[in-house]
């Protein structure tokens, strides 16, 4: 089987938090990709990476800081966060996320 195929079922969940989890999932040389999971209350503490970074809501509610901006995000919405830039969130509503990283985030994987 080709290694450019991600199973759900086969990728295990990592707490981050007791409120928020991590699976790194399709990830290449060139981009790491990953679905996060919060409870109402969790929050990813303010951090930054040399890799350039787009993160979607698939679900919930969160209150996102880049850079000292803070901002109401929902399901659909999205945000790009350049490299080395501070952000960090609140899950105000339980919810989902996917984040993509380019280039590859080997701490993930």
């Amino acid at each position: 089987m080709s290694m450019n195929y991600f199973f759900d079922k086969d990728i295990e969940a990592f707490d981050l938090s007791d409120k928020s989890k991590r699976k790194t999932i399709a990830h290449g040389k060139n981009l790491t990709t990953c679905h996060l999971y919060f409870e109402a209350g969790g929050i990813g503490e303010p951090h930054k990476h040399p890799q350039t970074q787009v993160t979607i809501v698939l679900s919930g509610r969160f209150e996102f800081t880049l850079n000292g901006d803070t901002v109401l995000l929902s399901s659909g919405d999205s945000v790009y966060i350049p490299g080395n830039a501070e952000h960090s969130l609140v899950c105000l509503e339980k919810g989902e996320l996917i984040d993509v990283f380019t280039p590859e985030r080997e701490d993930l994987i």
